[in-house]
């Protein structure tokens, strides 16, 4: 089983091409550099996420509605 940090298989190209594809959102190839460096640097900042502890007894925030 993979972890949530894993590269996709493949690579980030072909996660592109392929969620693309599912959402039927046009792209210029040229583009595709620069969605994945977004894409590793979003991978990145939710590894901290995840990595981050929180005790056992943590309460979520609460959800204020106006």
């Amino acid at each position: 089983m993979s972890e949530p940090n894993d590269p996709p298989p493949g690579g980030l190209d072909a996660y592109i091409d392929a969620a693309a594809g599912l959402l039927a959102i046009p792209l210029d190839p040229a583009w595709i550099g620069a969605i994945g460096s977004n894409l590793a640097v979003l991978r990145a900042a939710a590894a901290h996420v995840v990595e981050f502890p929180l005790p056992d007894e943590a309460d979520a925030a609460p959800v204020y509605e106006a």
